[in-house]
């Protein structure tokens, strides 16, 4: 489990805060985001302010990573870069999320290591992370500043020819949309640009890998363009079938059997496959060694229609 409850005994009363602090050794910030996460109890009662005195039996629930044996494909003094495996979310959302990145992340270097930037649970690759709090900071700059030149590999639905620069405004939560996490074309949303790149069209199948690489970062920009080109990416639960369907995906009632019959793969056939980006003077160009081509070929379930 990632959150665990830690209990405790308080004879003399102390602000809640400042027991949090000295309890954990995190900061005044840090320990007033716990009492508005909900994550306190004080004699079975949820604590709402962060300013009482609290005393007697205290219960604190903490995120404590447990680790699956994942380790970084690259790191140094400031940073590591994992390979996130496809179904693993970075962060968790919610208590019973179980097992995430976070999990190795703060077990192999503690509480204040982060991800400096994030993927979608459903994609796979590389994810960059701050060993520090100082680091991610820094890095997180870097992606802020558009100083990151990141490649993705994925399968899309039918033949692409030509190389060709997808540049479509994308907006999050249209009115029009029943889904409240879908990213749509939009003339009203953020500028939003992808390059597309042809490396192999399996004519078999009736699909192309591809290259692509986004010039923004917006939410869902390489699965919303593609989809929007008529060209959506294999195995994609959101973008590619009816809103209906999408939504069950969305809200846990589509089984996993289901899902790869509707979307021709058991996962998103989409993977974070390099990053380029300079830092304290040096560059790194960092590549992920899984061979998507290959894999992605083997998942795709049948012939794409035409």
């Amino acid at each position: 489990m990632s959150y665990t409850t830690k209990k405790f005994t308080v004879e003399t009363p102390v602000l809640a805060f400042r027991f949090l602090m000295d309890t954990f050794g995190i900061t005044m910030s840090e320990a007033q985001k716990t009492i508005d996460r909900k994550r306190v109890y004080v004699n079975d009662e949820l604590l709402t302010r962060k300013s009482a005195r609290i005393f007697g039996e205290i219960a604190v629930v903490v995120f404590e990573g447990t680790s699956k044996g994942l380790i970084p494909v690259f790191e140094t003094e400031d940073f590591a870069v994992y390979d996130k495996p496809s179904g693993v979310m970075i962060h968790p959302r919610k208590r019973s999320d179980g097992y995430t990145l976070n999990d190795e992340i703060k077990s192999r270097y503690g509480k204040d290591a982060n991800a400096a930037h994030r993927i979608d649970k459903s994609t796979s690759g590389l994810v960059l992370i701050g060993k520090n709090k100082k680091a991610e900071i820094e890095l997180k700059a870097i992606f802020a500043a558009r100083k990151v030149h990141k490649r993705y590999f994925a399968l899309v639905r039918g033949k692409i020819s030509d190389e060709f620069l997808i540049d479509a405004k994308l907006k999050r939560d249209i009115a029009t949309s029943q889904i409240r996490l879908k990213v749509h074309v939009d003339e009203t949303g953020k500028p939003s640009q992808t390059r597309v790149i042809p490396v192999c069209y399996f004519e078999d199948k009736h699909a192309t890998f591809i290259e692509a690489i986004p010039y923004t970062g917006r939410q869902h920009q390489i699965r919303a363009h593609l989809f929007h080109v008529k060209h959506p990416i294999v195995g994609d639960p959101i973008y590619g079938i009816d809103e209906v369907d999408a939504e069950r995906f969305l809200d846990g009632s589509m089984t996993h059997e289901e899902q790869t019959r509707k979307t021709l793969s058991p996962r998103l056939l989409l993977h974070a496959q390099s990053l380029a980006f300079c830092y304290k003077g040096i560059d790194y160009a960092i590549e992920s060694t899984f061979n998507a081509k290959s894999e992605f070929y083997n998942l795709l379930q049948e012939k794409v229609n035409e």
